[in-house]
Formats: structure tokens, C-alpha cells, sequence
């Protein structure tokens, strides 16, 4: 731990934007539990309304990632994206919790805070540019440390919200403290470091920097990727009916398993990292792609709450890898363009939900809640063999370079 903290007084780029993420992740954290609350209970927009508001928004966000990275990259600057982008947010939180209803939530929800979430994948993009500053093993702990800040966001964050507002009848308040958040996050990535300038030899990025994404290798990356992140949409629909169903337990053992899950992610981002200084990123993937099946295996057949806290433990283990390693793999698809590689982030975050869906579809047809868990642990498996076969099995570097 000593050799992180010297690292990030080392570095004021990786200092400033870890606190960033983890501000941009209590932000969402304080939110996003109770968004369908708000909007379908107190707002009174109807289920099959927030549904196309939500997909609207997560298309909005790909888009605006992809744009705004390739804007980023031609211009050589990070900085002032992130900065707009993390000012609109605010804004944007801070219009639905003062003009609440059901049409100005839909406009915010696919405008301002779609542009919002495109910041995260700008920040590593602006840590990315600083690659050359950082040695081989600085590199690799700064990007550990930048996964780390979006799972220790969701440790206490929803759980202290919802405990500050139990008492009242909105959970409107949420997205006031959400625009507080996010203030103080534009206020400490204000004091980022100037952008470098663009390599010599670099040629300027451009529309038709585009193409890489119809690009039949890129495309079969982003799926083996995206079948790895399903998983993890899938267990978020599965876990609390599985637990509140067979299983016995309560909406409260729900906040609970989240909780400490959360905390073992945070443990074993490390450990991954450690994994991966000797295996490649495509082994450890498949490595904790056969953890997650046996987890979700766990789950699917759990008749009571010790069964699915002990499969939780083995959960959260996978979970640190699925979260992370994928992300400094996806920052590399695109040499020399950080800002569109970024954008890969939430491409993978769009397709893997999607993906996720169509499993907890028709695995919900076939067998139940348990056919749909068992259904995405194979889908991830898949993904992480695809990615093997793609790349071997050989270890490239973790770096952000």
C-alpha cells in the first residue's frame, strides 16, 4: 500500500484522477439504485417509458464517448472535455432534483447525464496521454488504482444515501447530493496537469479514424469482452430475485451482499494486477471466468442465505477481474488514439448490457432465474476463450501506453 500512496505523490496525473473517478463514482453511486424510484414512483413515468428513456440514454452515451474522444484525440486535449463534460453532469443532477417530473428526468437522463458518464472513459484516456512519464510498474499500479476508485465508489455510497433519506418521503434529494458530488469532482480535476503536446509524427486524428471500429478484429475483441461483462448484468437482475425468491432472504440481505462484495473487488483488483505481471490478461480472464460460472453455478442452486454468501465470496473474487482487466486491454485496441480507445469502455458497457439482456431473456424461458445465471457463466466463459484464441495465451504488458 506505501508503494501506491508514493506513486500517487509521485504522479499528480494519476492523484487528480483518481479522485476524480471516485467522485465521478459516488456521483452514480448516489443515484442510480433509486433512479427507477424516482422516476416511475414519484415521477410517474410508466415502466415501458423509463425503459426507452434508459436505452435512449445508454445510446447517447456511447455515441457522445466515441465523439468526444475523437475530438479529444484531433485536438490533443483531454483536460477541457473532462471538464465540460464533468460540469454538465452537475447541472444536469441538479435540474431534475429542482424541476422534478417525469419529461425534464428523460431529457436530463439522455442528454446531460449521458455526456456525464463519457467522462470516466475521458479520464483514463488523459492518464493514458501521460503514458510516457510513467515507468513499466508505475504504469501498471496507476491503472490498478484508477479501476480500484469504481468499486470502492459503491462500498457505502448507496447505503449511506439511502439510510440519510429513509426518514423522508422523496428520494429526490439523492440527485442534490449527486450535483454536489460531481461539483467537487470538477473542482479537483480542474487542477489536472496541461495536456502534452501531440508526438512528433503523430498524425492529427480524424472522421476517418472511425473506420476501426468496422475494423473484423476490433469487432471480435470488443464481443469477447462484452461476453465477459454480461455476466455481470446479468447477476445484478438474477442476484436480489434468487435471494428474495428459493433462497429465503430479504431486500436487506441484498444491500448487504453488495455491500461487502464491493470490498473484496477492492482487495483483489490488486491481486489480479499481481496475477497479470505473469500471465496474460486473456488467462487470468478465462481463469476468473471459470470462478464466475462457479459462482453463478452456486447461486443458481443455493436453497438458502449461507449458500449464496459463501458463492457471493467467490463472486466478488472473479468480479475484481471482470471489472478491471478488460479496461487497460481496450485502452490498447487503438494505437495511438486514447481518447477513442477510452470510448471503447462504454461501447463494451452498451453491447455487454445488451448481450446481458438477451441471456436473462432466454435463459428466464428455458430454466427460470437459475437457467438464466448458468446461461451467462457460459457466455463469459466463451468470451474469455474467444479473446484466448484471438490473442494466445502468451502475456503482453498491462500498461498504459
Amino acid at each position: 500500500m506505501m508503494s501506491f500512496l508514493a506513486i500517487l505523490r509521485r504522479y499528480p496525473v494519476a492523484r487528480i484522477a483518481a479522485a476524480g473517478i471516485l467522485l465521478f463514482g459516488f456521483a452514480g453511486a448516489a443515484t442510480s439504485p433509486y433512479q427507477p424510484v424516482v422516476a416511475i414512483r414519484e415521477l410517474g413515468m410508466s415502466n415501458a417509458a423509463y425503459s426507452v428513456v434508459i436505452f435512449a440514454a445508454a445510446v447517447t452515451n456511447v455515441l457522445a464517448s466515441i465523439l468526444i474522444g475523437l475530438l479529444a484525440d484531433r485536438r490533443a486535449s483531454y483536460r477541457r472535455p473532462i471538464l465540460v463534460a464533468t460540469g454538465i453532469g452537475a447541472l444536469g443532477f441538479a435540474t431534475i432534483y429542482l424541476m422534478p417530473s417525469a419529461l425534464v428526468f428523460a431529457l436530463v437522463a439522455v442528454g446531460p447525464l449521458a455526456i456525464y458518464g463519457a467522462s470516466n472513459a475521458l479520464i483514463f484516456a488523459k492518464v493514458r496521454s501521460h503514458a510516457t512519464e510513467f515507468t513499466r510498474a508505475d504504469g501498471e499500479a496507476v491503472g490498478a488504482l484508477l479501476r480500484m476508485m469504481i468499486s470502492v465508489a459503491w462500498i457505502l455510497v448507496p447505503g449511506a444515501v439511502g439510510l440519510l433519506l429513509a426518514g423522508g418521503d422523496s428520494m429526490l434529494p439523492a440527485y442534490l447530493i449527486s450535483a454536489v458530488l460531481a461539483l467537487a469532482g470538477l473542482a479537483i480535476l480542474a487542477a489536472l496537469p496541461a495536456d502534452l503536446a501531440r508526438q512528433p509524427g503523430t498524425p492529427r486524428a480524424g472522421i476517418g479514424d472511425l473506420f476501426a471500429f468496422a475494423n473484423p478484429g476490433l469487432v471480435l475483441r470488443v464481443a469477447g469482452v462484452a461476453l465477459a461483462s454480461s455476466v455481470l448484468h446479468v447477476n445484478s437482475a438474477v442476484l436480489p430475485l434468487i435471494v428474495t425468491g428459493r433462497a429465503g432472504g430479504t431486500v436487506a440481505d441484498v444491500g448487504v451482499i453488495v455491500g461487502y462484495v464491493a470490498l473484496v473487488e477492492v482487495v483483489f483488483i490488486f491481486v489480479w494486477a499481481a496475477v497479470c505481471r505473469h500471465l496474460s490478461m486473456q488467462v487470468a480472464l478465462v481463469l476468473c471466468m471459470a470462478l464466475y460460472l462457479a459462482y453463478l453455478l452456486g447461486l443458481a442452486t443455493a436453497r438458502a442465505m449461507p449458500q449464496v454468501h459463501a458463492a457471493s465470496l467467490l463472486g466478488g473474487i472473479a468480479a475484481a477481474a471482470i471489472i478491471t482487466l478488460p479496461i487497460p486491454y481496450l485502452l490498447g485496441l487503438i494505437a495511438g488514439r486514447p481518447g477513442l480507445s477510452a470510448s471503447l469502455i462504454a461501447v463494451n458497457h452498451f453491447v455487454g448490457a445488451g448481450i446481458g439482456a438477451g441471456i436473462f431473456a432466454l435463459g428466464t424461458a428455458l430454466g427460470g432465474y437459475q437457467g438464466a445465471a448458468i446461461l451467462a457463466g457460459l457466455a463469459g466463459v466463451l468470451g474469455g476463450l474467444l479473446l484466448l484464441v484471438l490473442d494466445g495465451w502468451r502475456r503482453q504488458p498491462m500498461v498504459m501506453e
